[in-house]
């Protein structure tokens, strides 16, 4: 039996979580709905201008890491902090909710990093992200006998960008299949699917089982307008594909299957940061404790609208109350 059900491999962080209008945006050419990579000196200056708010750690792959905590799950989680109050908040946070975060933190080079995330009055975030000491880490941050524990190791697009960040995915990825475990790998965000298209395609065919993405992102990766097409390139490329689509729901494509997961009911959708990151815990516990593909996608929509019901990108309430019956 394997010591953990999941391991997120990602970009360690801290959000930085405000309210405004649309006008916040348009003065500081946030593009609405995006993620945008930026430097120490922007970062600096967008957060003096931004409102107050709330500030939380945070980071894709850490939220998942979070979600399958509250789901009961066993999670563990590789990222790069610095040795400063940020740093150590983080690792306080993750540790707190019972997943296991091994101590490295670096004591010298860049601060941690930071996610300054603007939500407006229809929910929809912007974030703007300085990756800080995340863009240190390297394939030496990769313990070979954690990758082994894990049933399914958890990788996060975003980290796709600084080189030594790049090889630490690819020695993950490797070690993970040597162990016979899954890799499972999230595009993050169109952002990212636009940079590095041609690799994405790459990995999804030849290092990752299951993949998540949302409906822009997949149709992004293929280049095409049509769901039915982009469902059609994906299908094969690897073990699982899941498409979610918002308030349409999910699909799950797997070998010749296609299964269709309706969305959780929301009474009101306060702020939709984190919704794939729970969406992927959701999924990834089921997946991991044996329940079938609708069951998982079942739970995954739960988890996600727990997470869209409430400011912040970590549950608030147990979802292993929440996912009752499913289960």
């Amino acid at each position: 039996m394997a010591e953990f059900d999941v391991l997120g491999v990602g970009n360690a962080m801290v959000d930085v979580i405000v309210h405004a209008d649309d006008a916040l945006l348009q003065r500081e050419g946030m593009v609405k709905a995006s993620m945008q990579l930026i430097e120490a000196d922007r970062a600096r200056e967008l957060y003096d201008r931004l409102p107050p708010g709330i500030e939380v750690s945070g980071g894709s792959a850490a939220n998942t890491m979070a979600g399958i905590a509250s789901l009961g799950g066993r999670g563990a989680y590789i990222g790069k902090v610095a040795d400063d109050q940020l740093g150590q908040v983080f690792a306080h946070d993750l540790r707190a909710i019972g997943v296991h975060f091994p101590p490295a933190p670096a004591t010298s080079g860049p601060p941690t990093g930071r996610c300054l995330i603007v939500v407006t009055p229809d929910a929809q975030r912007t974030m703007h992200t300085y990756l800080g000491a995340g863009l240190e880490l390297t394939p030496d941050d990769i313990d070979p006998d954690l990758v082994s524990a894990a049933q399914i190791t958890f990788l996060e697009g975003y980290l796709w960008d600084p080189p030594l960040a790049k090889q630490a995915f690819l020695k993950a990825a490797a070690l993970a299949h040597e162990a016979g475990r899954r890799v499972s790998l999230t595009l993050s965000d169109t952002f990212c699917v636009e940079r590095h298209r041609a690799e994405f395609l790459d990995l999804v065919e030849h290092h990752v089982d299951v993949l998540f993405a949302n409906e822009r992102e997949l149709l992004s990766l293929y280049e095409t307008n049509s769901l039915d097409a982009a469902v059609d390139a994906v299908r094969g490329k690897c073990e699982i594909a899941i498409v979610t689509r918002s308030e349409h729901g999910s699909l799950i494509i797997a070998g010749g299957d296609t299964h269709v997961v309706q969305a959780a009911p929301v009474e009101h959708v306060v702020d939709t940061t984190g919704a794939g990151d729970l969406y992927a815990a959701g999924f990834l516990f089921g997946l991991t404790h044996g329940r079938d593909l609708p069951a998982c996608g079942r739970i995954a929509s739960i988890a996600a609208a727990e997470v869209i019901s409430h400011l912040g990108a970590r549950p608030e309430i147990s979802l292993s109350r929440l996912i009752g019956a499913v289960a």
